[in-house]
């Protein structure tokens, strides 16, 4: 193993942590997203920022340390927005996302500290070629999607997709049946579905394992990873699918495109909103019914009265343990599963 570098969560579908390679520079005319790279720190930010391994565990950081990432983008509505094609003449970028997406900031919430600034040592290169995240993907067979799915989606990131979603998987466990979690949309953290892993979840699967370091990518390259991510979904051969569309789908992350591959299996919505009237838009835009929200919205009587209200659905507070038993009831009847 080689303790030189610091390897990010969007390392763990590669052997670099394990296998040697070197270190090439490249114009950045030839740089593309998926590229792995080695970065330096320049400035960790604030002393509460910190690098998710591919383990999923975090790592402080300090200055002057190397880290093995990947070029890419993020969108984030609520925290920071970035991409590598911004990148200067100087080289310098900045850690998007602790799983290790690397790109130059161009906007963040004042209410986020100030984030870790890097700058480019080179490529990763192994017997002169450029290593990927495509690389190391394996190929998939074409394989028929027919497992029932749970769906997960957000008014925006930081909704409560993920709590929900370990509730949900928790509750399925518990009545011993075979559930695969995946993450279709968003920016790569491992940290989301791990979550469902630690309640039971059989498998978990997300666009990091096709290939992607976060979903922002043209609408076509997405769609044929979404096939390859679908079949490694389908080969699990769960009894259900406990699926999150991350950030939101009026976000740049492709999730427009991925709710409509999994409209015939989806047999339950599950909407974490923020707001009741996100709610409103959300189902407005996308033509979305969700059969249950959650999320802050319903965190007050007077938020769920007004959700129930405005938009004629049952909102429940999922992790009020009084909410339970209607929950496993209405999953039941959607899936056909005995809670």
């Amino acid at each position: 193993m080689n303790h030189k570098y610091i390897y990010t969560s969007l390392t763990r579908i590669s052997d670099l942590e394990e296998k040697d390679f070197v270190i090439q520079k490249l114009p950045k005319s030839e740089w593309a997203t998926g590229d792995y790279v080695v970065v330096r720190i320049t400035d960790p930010g604030s002393n509460t920022l910190s690098i998710e391994l591919a383990s999923g565990r975090m790592r402080g950081v300090i200055g002057g340390e190397s880290v093995v990432g990947v070029l890419g983008e993020r969108f984030a509505t609520l925290e920071a927005t970035g991409t590598w094609k911004k990148v200067g003449d100087d080289l310098k970028m900045n850690v998007l996302t602790g799983a290790g997406l690397m790109g130059k900031l161009t906007s963040k919430s004042v209410f986020i500290p100030n984030m870790m600034e890097v700058v480019y040592v080179g490529h990763a290169f192994r017997n002169d070629e450029r290593l990927t995240m495509d690389t190391f993907v394996v190929p998939t067979k074409d394989t028929p999607f027919n497992t029932p799915v749970v769906l997960f989606v957000g008014t925006s990131m930081s909704a409560g997709k993920t709590t929900s979603a370990r509730i949900v998987t928790h509750l399925f466990k518990l009545a011993d049946h075979k559930v695969v979690g995946a993450k279709l949309t968003g920016a790569g953290r491992f940290k989301d579905i791990l979550a469902v892993k630690d309640v039971g979840a059989d498998q978990v699967l997300d666009f990091v394992d096709v290939g992607l370091p976060s979903s922002i990518c043209p609408r076509e390259e997405y769609q044929r990873k979404l096939r390859q991510l679908l079949n490694k979904i389908a080969m699990a051969e769960a009894d259900v699918a406990v699926i999150e569309i991350g950030a939101s789908p009026l976000e740049p992350y492709n999730g427009d495109i991925a709710i409509n591959a999994l409209r015939e299996q989806i047999k339950c919505i599950i909407l974490s909103a923020s707001d009741p009237y996100a709610v409103y838009g959300l189902m407005k835009a996308f033509e979305i019914v969700p059969d249950i929200v959650t999320g802050i919205a319903t965190n007050t009587l007077a938020g769920t009265r007004m959700v129930e209200e405005l938009c004629n659905v049952r909102a429940l507070n999922l992790i009020d343990p009084k909410t339970t038993s209607e929950l496993k009831r209405m999953l039941s009847s959607a899936t056909q599963l005995i809670l």
